[in-house]
C-alpha cells in the first residue's frame, strides 16, 4: 500500500508541475498575442497616415508647382509647341525639311 501511495504522490506532483508549466506558457503566449495585436494596430495607423500623405503629395497642383519650380517646365503654348508634319510623299523615317524649327521647342511634340 505504501508503494501505491508513493507512486500516486509522485503522479500528483508531476501533474501539478506540468499544470504550472502549461499555465505559465499560456500566459506567455497570451502576452505575445497582445503585443502582436498592438503592433498590428500601430502599423495599420501608420499605413493609413502614409496613404493620406501619399494622396496629399500627388495632388495636381503640387505636381504642377514642382514641375515649374524644380524642373523649370512651362505650360504648352502654340509659341513653344513643335509640330511634326508628315507629307504623303515623304519617307516615314523623318524628313528634316517637313519640320518647322523653333529653338525653344526642341524635343517637344504635341
Amino acid at each position: 500500500m505504501t508503494r501505491l501511495n508513493l507512486v500516486l504522490l509522485l503522479a500528483v506532483l508531476a501533474s501539478a508541475l506540468y499544470l504550472v508549466d502549461v499555465q505559465y506558457e499560456s500566459r506567455r503566449l497570451f502576452a505575445e498575442i497582445d503585443r502582436a495585436n498592438a503592433e498590428a494596430r500601430r502599423l495599420s495607423a501608420e499605413n493609413e497616415r502614409l496613404q493620406v500623405e501619399k494622396r496629399a503629395q500627388a495632388t495636381p497642383s503640387r505636381v504642377e508647382k514642382l514641375a515649374k519650380e524644380q524642373l523649370r517646365m512651362k505650360s504648352s503654348t502654340p509659341a513653344i509647341t513643335h509640330y511634326v508634319t508628315y507629307a504623303a510623299g515623304a519617307s516615314p523615317t523623318g524628313d528634316a525639311s517637313s519640320v518647322r524649327s523653333n529653338p525653344e521647342s526642341v524635343g517637344r511634340v504635341q
